[in-house]
């Protein structure tokens, strides 16, 4: 990656930001692309502390700084920050400094769509200081695009890797037009191409199929029917009514038997799996092989870099002492048992990430019930080649990653079975 420095860093935290820029190195062999550092683009309002040209995405690096170091910042995009439990407010009176990062993101966006250059994914970063050891984004924050962390160098590059997933990479011309387009009076930067970006997108094969006529097929002769044949019919005939008459009366047998379990609608329901006192009722479930993009964090960059053979997240509603619980069942199949360990240890990091429930890629709750997994409580267990991780909120009242309910319940949880 090549650092272009236009203006100074725009907060403290910005000489972190640049020291985990630097950590890169030149050239492609980390993340490539090229970084403008304290660029103000045209319109707008004031400078960014780092704008980052990858060759598959833009990110909009915006630094924010926190009145003291914390052991945890929540941080949803539409609601009150939190740092270690307590409101954050800043000088200015601001409690959700994302707002002024999403502007930039947006202020960016609008530029490059007005200069048509290629469009490339543009997301945001929102860099914390001066220290913060855990995150707590909300997953649909995570699947728009932004994330918020402290710039340590594998926090950004992870992110990079996230968010930087257009599907064919930026030719040089086109990087130059983007630059072009951020900071019309900067220096040449000469090849780009040794920063990631190609001279030329591939090129698409065409194969022409050459078009055959032919003239009319001639018809082939059709065979008399023989008459001995047609003596067959009336018997033929009579055998097919046969058949009709016992296959009506089989449908109406069916069709009484099974009128009368209908009346029982929840009758095929599956009823509540009852674990050590707490009820679980299974509320659909999905599979998937393509294990990463339904991962976020530190746990879909492992699975990117490693993969697994298949994914099932089951939800559960639980009830425990009258209360009403949400519970997200992931199971990660592997083909060794150690990639399961690997993995296990990185989700059980704190900010080590997790899987995401599907609400977040537009699949509802069923019924009128909308949870979100913030604030969960978690917990984690091995069966043979197989991850199992859990999450469980309340449904009625708010909650807490230490709940001492919630932890219970994911505990127990541990012990469904996912067999598929």
């Amino acid at each position: 990656m090549r650092l272009v420095r236009i203006g100074d860093a725009t907060s403290a935290v910005g000489k972190d930001l640049r020291a985990a820029l630097v950590s890169w190195g030149r050239g492609d062999e980390v993340v490539g692309g090229i970084a403008l550092l304290g660029v103000q683009p045209p319109g707008s309002d004031q400078p960014i502390d780092a704008v980052v040209v990858l060759p598959r995405g833009v990110l909009v690096i915006v630094g924010v700084d926190l009145p003291d170091p914390a052991v945890r910042l929540d941080a949803p995009l539409g609601g009150q920050w939190k740092t270690d439990g307590w409101p954050l407010v800043r000088p200015d009176g601001a409690t959700n400094p994302a707002a002024e990062a999403l502007a930039a993101t947006a202020a960016v966006t609008g530029l490059l769509q007005a200069g048509r250059v290629e469009p490339v994914p543009v997301s945001t970063v929102v860099a914390i200081g001066p220290y913060v050891s855990q995150v707590s984004q909300p997953t649909a924050d995570l699947v728009r695009g932004v994330r918020i962390l402290h710039p340590e160098p594998m926090n950004l590059l992870t992110a990079a890797r996230e968010l930087a997933t257009h599907p064919r990479p930026c030719t040089v011309a086109e990087a130059g037009r983007i630059l072009a387009a951020l900071h019309p009076t900067g220096p040449d930067l000469g090849d780009l191409a040794a920063e990631g970006f190609p001279h030329a997108a591939a090129a698409a094969t065409t194969t022409l199929i050459p078009r055959v006529v032919d003239g009319p097929a001639a018809p082939k002769p059709v065979a008399a029917p023989k008459q001995g044949g047609l003596r067959w019919l009336p018997i033929i005939a009579a055998i097919l009514v046969a058949i009709l008459l016992i296959t009506g009366i089989a449908v109406a047998i069916s069709s009484a038997s099974d009128s009368g379990h209908q009346r029982d609608p929840d009758g095929n329901r599956p009823g509540p799996v009852p674990v050590d006192g707490v009820g679980f009722t299974a509320r659909g479930s999905a599979e998937h092989t393509d294990c990463a993009a339904h991962a976020f964090g530190d746990v879909r960059g492992w699975l990117e870099a490693n993969g697994c053979a298949r994914l099932i997240r089951a939800r559960f509603e639980a009830t425990s002492d009258g209360k009403h619980a949400a519970v997200l069942v992931s199971v990660l199949r592997f083909s060794s048992s150690s990639s399961a360990t690997e993995l296990r240890t990185v989700a059980d990091r704190s900010g080590g990430g997790g899987v995401a429930d599907q609400a977040a890629e537009g699949v509802a709750w069923p019924g009128d019930r909308k949870p979100t997994f913030e604030s969960a409580a978690y917990a984690s267990g091995r069966e043979g080649n197989s991850l199992k991780l859990v999450q469980a909120v309340w449904l009625d009242q708010p909650s807490a990653p230490d709940d001492p309910a919630l932890k219970e319940i994911v505990t127990k949880a541990l012990q469904l079975s996912l067999a598929r």
